[in-house]
């Protein structure tokens, strides 16, 4: 077979043909280092980590947010795992108390895969990278965590009336410690924070709380009333005892002023019976008078025996001698006749009545009655 001479359209046909060629080569060549390249490179973005496989085993954790390399696929392959945070609930459970009471607990876990390579790849071992079988598994954990740890504690330490008395903090605090370590060491899961989400009683928990709740009040509330009649009792005895002092100091100066009054009395009286012993005498009749004579009170008494002959004789004559002044003479009382020598008088003829009315008067305050 004869080649094609040079210069030969033939020539030319087979240069265009194997221009073609190289070019497409070219093109097939950059294409697929460019899709190597995009095959190689690992973008790590924040809050996740990403795992190397080699024909499906780990060989690097990559944790640091930015570009790396691997060898294109499929010979190495990438698994991305979340590192945010999640919640997961437990959901109500129903646990027994250290007093024997029930109660209804829903807590709630914050956990994370830490960055830890070596826990990264234990939580993919364990949990094939799926965070709902994580959390499916944290519940159940958080359910026989609250059993253990209700146990420990009395009701009056979760539900109380004094804040001071509820240990809420050192529950949650006990039951993230129960589940920490297990849950990291079995799926390379931390947590970092347990708490109470919900918390009630059943019926017949909440009529035994009430009940004993309705018993302290009544106690504190006798203690207050027995504290509050002490300190009444102890008021009352103070104001008893200031009364009495009081009165025993009024008293005393009662009779102080009272002495003195009979004193400066005694000594008005003297003064005066010196400058004027008739005087004296009259006003010390009158006040006799005023002393023995009361509302209801009736008397028989003779009119010239003092102090009544006042009444009769009137005030002694200004002549008389102011050095003394005696007493009227009172005559003895006459004998009272024996009834068989007393004459019998006719009743038909009434004794005689005195002639004047000074008489009268007279008569009728000597031989009457002196009544109100």
């Amino acid at each position: 077979m004869n080649a094609p001479a040079p210069g030969s359209p033939a020539m030319a046909g087979q240069k265009r043909s194997g221009a073609r060629l190289a070019l497409r080569l070219t093109l097939a060549g950059v294409i697929l280092a460019g899709a190597a390249i995009v095959s190689s490179d690992v973008m790590v973005t924040d809050g996740e980590a990403v795992v190397v496989t080699r024909f499906g085993d780990p060989v690097r954790v990559l944790t640091r947010p930015g570009l790396a390399w691997k060898i294109p696929a499929p010979i190495d392959s990438t698994i991305a795992v979340d590192l945010r945070l999640h919640t997961t609930s437990s959901g109500v459970q129903d646990v027994g108390t250290r007093d024997g009471l029930r109660i209804l607990v829903q807590a709630f876990l914050a956990w994370r895969v830490p960055s830890d390579p070596s826990r990264i790849q234990q939580f993919l071992r364990a949990t094939g990278n799926n965070p709902d079988e994580a959390a499916r598994q944290l519940r159940s954990f958080v359910g026989s965590a609250l059993q253990i740890t209700a146990s420990d504690f009395d009701l009056d330490d979760l539900v109380n009336t004094d804040r001071s008395k509820v240990r809420l903090a050192a529950f949650e605090q006990q039951l993230q410690n129960t589940i920490a370590q297990q849950v990291l060491a079995i799926y390379g899961v931390q947590i970092e924070q347990v708490g109470v989400e919900r918390l009630s009683l059943p019926a017949e928990t909440l009529a035994a709380t009430v009940a004993r709740m309705r018993s302290e009040r009544e106690t504190v509330a006798a203690e207050r009333t027995a504290e509050g009649l002490r300190i009444a009792a102890q008021i009352r005895s103070d104001a008893m005892r200031d009364a009495r002092i009081t009165i025993a100091n009024a008293q005393a100066d009662a009779a102080q002023i009272e002495a003195q009054s009979r004193q400066k009395a005694a000594q008005i009286y003297g003064a005066t019976y010196a400058r004027d012993p008739s005087l004296y005498m009259m006003l010390r009749s009158l006040d006799t008078l005023t002393a023995v004579v009361g509302p209801r009170t009736r008397l028989i008494l003779r009119t010239d025996a003092a102090p009544f002959d006042v009444l009769v004789q009137g005030p002694p004559l200004g002549d008389r001698p102011k050095a003394s002044l005696p007493l009227p003479a009172i005559p003895p009382a006459p004998p009272v006749p024996d009834a068989a020598n007393v004459p019998a008088l006719p009743s038909a003829t009434p004794p005689p009545l005195a002639a004047s009315a000074a008489e009268l008067g007279l008569f009728s305050r000597s031989e009457g009655q002196v009544a109100r």
